[in-house]
């Protein structure tokens, strides 16, 4: 996993047992998933996905949740809008909305996503630990 600064606070993902092992096969595991927010940016791992952007692009920060396992599990493309998810559950994540999309959802970086939706095992946290930044911008 890319290193991060020592002041980077984590957010690892709540795996369901029933999705283990279709999500190893792509190469998703509990220690090459998280997200890390320091005091400059967002970064989201995603086995060998990653998603990252400033925290002045953050634009909201949402629960969602549950969702059909269909449209949650795994990397998801949204075809309504493009957003991404990194979903390892179906229960509840956070939405993550940007002011300018980003890359991170395909190999060659040609699709920008709006926003980011991410299954982690404490999502209130990681609203309470981004509530700063979204009130600034």
């Amino acid at each position: 996993m890319t290193q991060m600064p020592p002041s980077a606070d984590r957010f690892d993902f709540a795996f369901d047992d029933r999705y283990r092992w279709p999500l190893w096969l792509l190469g998703i595991r509990p220690g090459n998933c998280a997200v890390m927010v320091t005091e400059r940016g967002v970064r989201a791992r995603f086995g060998p996905w990653e998603l990252v952007t400033d925290l002045p692009n953050l634009a909201g920060a949402e629960l969602s949740g549950p969702y059909a396992a269909i449209k949650a599990i795994g990397p998801r493309i949204s075809l309504a809008d493009r957003g991404l998810t990194f979903g390892t559950n179906t229960r509840q994540g956070v939405c993550l909305r940007f002011h300018h999309p980003v890359n991170g959802g395909e190999p060659i970086g040609l699709m920008r996503h709006p926003g980011l939706t991410v299954t982690v095992a404490d999502p209130a946290a990681l609203i309470r630990r981004l509530q700063p930044y979204l009130e600034r911008g």
